[in-house]
């Protein structure tokens, strides 16, 4: 079986395989901005909308892909790069997002 960025959050942070986190529950945990990881949840339903083909069959919402897309970003996944702009802790930026944004350059 594939681990999900969900259960790789899980197993990091010591919660049950399949638990399900809040935004402000992540945003705790991990230290990243609240009003920045939603902007990720919007960007993730956004891009339910706009390229159906990407969204696995499993995924019934745009809040869900939303959510998928979070998990991604805090766990180091493509969306990590992608959204690096807001993964932000506190008042700095992260240092896996440096990294992310060197590879840019």
């Amino acid at each position: 079986m594939v681990l999900t960025y969900k259960n790789k959050f899980n197993a990091k942070y010591g919660f049950d395989k399949d638990e399900s986190h809040s935004i402000d529950e992540i945003a705790k945990i991990t230290g990243y901005s609240k009003k920045h990881l939603e902007v990720i949840v919007e960007k993730g339903k956004g891009a339910y909308f706009s390229n159906p083909t990407s969204v696995r069959k499993s995924v019934k919402s745009p809040e869900q892909w939303g959510i998928a897309r979070v998990y991604s970003a805090v766990m180091g996944g493509k969306a990590s790069r992608v959204d690096a702009s807001h993964l932000i802790r506190g008042k700095g930026i992260c240092n896996n997002c440096i990294k992310s944004l060197n590879n840019y350059s």
